[in-house]
């Protein structure tokens, strides 16, 4: 039996919430710790139906007086908004897709919150993320879940590397539907609890309401602007360039008898390009705000990459190209999105990972 101390981050969801059981389970004393993000009603957090909402809080509260482990709701409000919310806003503002769970991961809830922990005195923190911690050349390493259609390792390769040995991931070796029977055994409040696949700040999923909300005369300043073709001939007019993202189909508003796509947009011109889909594959793209999560390379190095979450990694070339990083793919990918997170993978192990640039 251990008497160390975890920090257990308690979303009031089922993952935290069998997380916790089972750093319990494993002889640990635990704290359960739900972070307060948002500013309910404003329109950072929209209602209280929000990952860290009002009600998740109390759900979180619940399942730790059940399992006789203490709670905190500490107020992160203002971190989460200077590194998360703005960063959000100005990315869409500069035409650009932002990752926010990413940015998440690394400045709150490994950074932020590894204070928290020192302050509470607990050595370690554990979140409900589907990943596990192994190791790569005798370092702790963050390796892909085993239910690969829950794996979460593609968000966390921003976190600080220095953290990864303080950090336990107790679902790593699960599935979602043996979380679930493990919260129905112990009778939890939180084993019903249906998944939040929105951004936690936009609780509509709308993301253009939520810009003219918290950035209204920016958003005002937008107008209409040109749409283009891959030739540069205007074809149409488009209703500001925030309403699009790179791969979108729907609501451009031209017919073609094949479809057509957002091949990219021009936040300085206030356009948008939009092309077949063969237009949208992409054999490389250029990575920036890199984070190792091993002991950094020599490049060029063969890996597997993966550009957003679920997609299947594929095998892939990290190299220097005029001082800045390169990656090529073996096969083209489609849709490969500036600001979005691309990470990188040896076998199973997370090794580190970037923001996507397109130059």
């Amino acid at each position: 039996m251990s008497n160390k101390t975890v920090m257990v981050a308690m979303s009031g969801g089922v993952d935290s919430s069998v997380a916790l059981i089972k750093i319990l389970e494993s002889g640990y004393n635990a704290i359960g710790v739900t972070m307060k993000l948002s500013n309910y009603g404003t329109g950072t957090g929209g209602d209280d139906n929000s990952c860290c909402g009002i009600n998740e809080i109390n759900g979180a509260k619940l399942v730790c007086d059940q399992l006789g482990v203490p709670h905190y709701t500490i107020d992160f409000q203002n971190v989460f908004k200077e590194t998360v919310i703005d960063n959000f806003a100005d990315e869409y503002l500069k035409g650009r897709t932002p990752n926010p769970c990413v940015r998440c991961n690394s400045y709150v809830k490994w950074d932020a919150f590894i204070q928290q922990a020192d302050e509470l005195g607990a050595e370690y923190i554990a979140t409900g993320h589907y990943a596990i911690i192994d190791s790569y050349n005798n370092e702790p390493a963050i390796k892909q879940g085993v239910d690969s259609l829950k794996d979460q390792s593609y968000v966390l390769w921003g976190i600080p590397k220095s953290s990864i040995k303080r950090t336990l991931f107790p679902l790593g070796n699960l599935t979602k539907e043996q979380v679930r029977d493990i919260a129905r055994k112990h009778n939890l409040e939180t084993a019903e609890t249906p998944e939040s696949m929105e951004i936690c700040f936009v609780t509509d999923n709308n993301y253009n309401r939520f810009l003219n909300d918290y950035i209204p005369d920016k958003m005002n300043s937008i107008g209409s602007g040109d749409i283009l073709d891959e030739d540069d001939e205007v074809v149409g007019q488009h209703k500001g360039y925030t309403n699009y993202t790179i791969g979108q189909r729907k609501g451009i508003g031209l017919s073609y008898p094949d479809p057509r796509y957002v091949k990219s947009i021009d936040a300085k011109t206030n356009s948008i390009t939009i092309s077949k889909k063969n237009g949208l594959s992409r054999e490389q793209c250029y990575v920036s705000d890199i984070n190792w999560l091993i002991t950094e390379p020599n490049l060029p190095i063969k890996i597997e990459s993966q550009i957003r979450y679920n997609s299947k990694k594929v095998n892939s070339e990290i190299l220097i190209d005029k001082e800045k990083i390169k990656v090529i793919f073996e096969n083209p990918q489609l849709a490969v999105t500036p600001g979005q997170s691309i990470a990188f993978y040896i076998n199973d192990i997370l090794i580190g990972g970037g923001v996507i640039e397109i130059i």
